[in-house]
């Protein structure tokens, strides 16, 4: 199947100045060459701590920060180094919606407004028409007719989230990048989020990028889940398999953080040693056995650490401070096959 998105060795980099004058002295690496397909109608899970690069890569996707280097294609149109005027009608099909909707939504205008602008700015429909339209997307995303003409502030975090959902899809996009949709939310109402998003793919044949933090969010909505540290992708595989069969030492702590329901159920937690290495100065091999002090971190410096397939459609980064002995060797005497494309 033809990806509807396709990243290949994508990179973010913020400059770095300092002095009088200003000069670049270095580089914060926020993505650091990722590589990542998203098949029509998929949900790819993205999650990773907090400063990992989840939300640079997201916003990237749909050209809300321009790459360093590497390819974006988007329905087999590379976007990467696209200009904003070029970019404009194809940001009918890829939209966004983000962590805070209290301050993605602007609150001096109507929830009315806030859904219509998209219509205008394209120049879709009549008043009347798009009067209509946002009357149906209101009731689609479970509120009242008579909140259109309300202000996002006189809402629930909940609500105004549902709005957003509302204006992410009015110009009926192939792909939305859910950046954390539902962390500010309640747990309840996080629920409520994830069931309408799920009806909505459904009903509209949506792909996601879901970008989270936390593992439990993303298990239920997730086809696929990439797991990210430090400005690279880590371990790659579909849901089922990374809760079930984790290979990476990372995400293993990830996913022991996870609180279980059941008391008679209690997985061993893994605590995290040590701090996370600095994006400006990334370590030389293994960004994560540099934060554990792992004793082989001095082998893995000058290796490659791509990511490779160590069981069908499951691909993890050839680490030897984050992967068990047997898993090591497995990927050392197979080939290096670094694909990580859905089939």
């Amino acid at each position: 199947m033809t990806p509807l998105l396709s990243i290949s060795d994508l990179r973010v980099h913020f400059p770095v100045r300092a002095g009088v004058l200003l000069r670049h002295t270095s580089a914060v690496k926020a993505v650091d060459g990722v590589s990542l397909d998203i098949a029509p109608g998929e949900t790819l899970g993205l999650v990773g701590e907090s400063g990992c690069g989840k939300s640079t890569l997201g916003k990237a996707v749909v050209r809300l920060l321009k790459p360093t280097s590497g390819t974006i294609r988007f329905d087999g149109m590379d976007i990467s180094q696209a200009s904003q005027r070029s970019l404009r009608p194809l940001r009918r099909d890829f939209q966004m919606i983000f962590q805070d909707p209290a301050e993605s939504l602007d609150p001096r205008m109507s929830v009315r407004s806030i859904i219509e602008e998209p219509y205008i700015i394209h120049g879709i429909g009549s008043s009347t028409e798009r009067m209509q339209r946002v009357n149906a997307l209101l009731d689609r995303v479970g509120l009242p007719l008579s909140s259109a003409d309300r202000y996002s502030f006189e809402f629930s975090g909940g609500q105004r989230q549902r709005i957003g959902i509302a204006r992410a899809l009015a110009l009926n996009p192939k792909l939305i990048v859910c950046d954390e949709p539902v962390s500010a939310l309640d747990v309840s109402i996080q629920s409520q989020i994830l069931n309408l998003l799920v009806e909505l793919q459904k009903d509209f044949g949506l792909s996601y990028l879901f970008i989270a933090h936390d593992l439990s969010v993303v298990k239920h909505i997730s086809d696929r889940v990439a797991v990210m540290y430090l400005g690279k992708i880590v371990e790659l595989a579909s849901a089922e398999t990374i809760y079930r069969d984790p290979r990476h030492a990372y995400t293993k702590a990830l996913l022991s953080a996870i609180p279980s329901p059941d008391p008679k159920n209690r997985r061993e937690k893994i605590l995290l040693e040590g701090d996370v290495p600095s994006p400006i100065d990334p370590p030389a091999g293994s960004a994560f056995g540099h934060r554990m002090n792992h004793p082989r971190y001095e082998e893995s410096i000058g290796l490659d650490l791509s990511l490779k397939e160590i069981s069908p459609d499951h691909h993890v980064a050839a680490d030897p401070c984050c992967l068990v002995e047997e898993d090591w060797k497995r990927l050392q005497s197979g080939p290096a096959n670094i694909a990580n494309r859905p089939s």
